[in-house]
């Protein structure tokens, strides 16, 4: 087969509600998931063997990675022997809260659930993208906005997308989940906003009100013990952003903006070694 190369788009969360902890360790939260024209990009050639390579030579390659684990996964699930190269040009920031590395494990599963022709319905593919992290069954099932609760897995397609511009910026700072996990400030007690109903009114009848509503909650946390990130929101918010937050764990930050001469200003004022995305309104993963 000629080689096949696939784009792994990125999300960020608008609003992401920590509301409880499980007796298996896993927290369980509210957030709204909105894709972002920020993307790796992975080839695929036909192999004995599963392997993969990768151009950030600091990441690993072997079953750490997740697009190894889900080829694997869809390997023993399909009961084959059939194998694939995978070349992963990564370009979305690890550490960041973007899911870069679970959008990657998505599109190993559909791709070669596609070209192994093992043809697995849509409900095997949802349970191996659980087994492999809480976001991957977002980019595998859905293209638009997701409403998602639980541990991030049980997904609504809002049918919608953001009808803004949006700026995400990468300030040089790599956060693990685990980390953002033992540090956030825990409000389990508060009353939860409506979150699909507020992002409806903002979507659909532009109602900026209800963009408060809409908090990280590891954001206090993260701002604490990395200032160059709350930098960043400073610096959208001055540019003329209507909303900027965290997005997932962190370190990335977007915004929010009405027109696109603003958005490239704030691009602008950020330093030059900051990674940055400009994501056009209506934006989807089908794009």
């Amino acid at each position: 087969m000629p080689s096949l190369s696939c784009k792994s788009f990125a999300k960020i969360n608008l609003g992401l509600l920590i509301t409880g902890k499980r007796d298996d360790g896993y927290h369980t939260l509210e957030t709204i998931f909105a894709p972002i024209n920020w993307y790796d990009v992975i080839e695929f050639s036909q192999s004995a063997d599963i392997s993969m390579s990768c151009s950030n030579v600091t990441l690993p390659v072997d079953d750490n990675n997740l697009c190894i684990r889900a080829a694997k996964s869809l390997q023993q699930f399909g009961g084959i022997h059939k194998g694939i190269t995978m070349k992963l040009h990564k370009n979305v920031p690890f550490g960041a809260g973007l899911g870069g590395g679970s959008s990657d494990a998505a599109t190993v599963l559909r791709v070669l659930n596609n070209l192994w022709q093992i043809n697995a319905s849509s409900t095997d593919l949802h349970k191996l993208a659980v087994k492999l992290g809480a976001d991957v069954p977002y980019f595998l099932e859905i293209k638009g906005l997701a409403y998602a609760k639980g541990i991030g897995d049980d997904l609504h397609d809002l049918g919608f997308s953001l009808p803004y511009y949006v700026v995400t910026v990468f300030p040089e700072e790599h956060i693990s989940t685990v980390w953002a996990y033992k540090n956030f400030y825990p409000q389990f007690d508060r009353k939860l906003p409506d979150l699909k109903a507020c992002v409806s009114d903002l979507c659909l009848y532009w109602k900026k009100e209800v963009l408060p509503v809409f908090e990280n909650d590891f954001e206090s946390a993260v701002f604490d013990h990395f200032p160059a990130v709350r930098q960043v929101k400073s610096v959208l918010l001055d540019a003329g952003s209507i909303f900027a937050s965290l997005s997932g764990s962190g370190s990335a930050v977007f915004g929010l903006f009405e027109s696109e001469a603003e958005a490239q200003s704030a691009m602008m004022r950020l330093p030059d070694n900051y990674r940055k995305s400009l994501t056009l309104p209506g934006f989807s993963m089908e794009q």
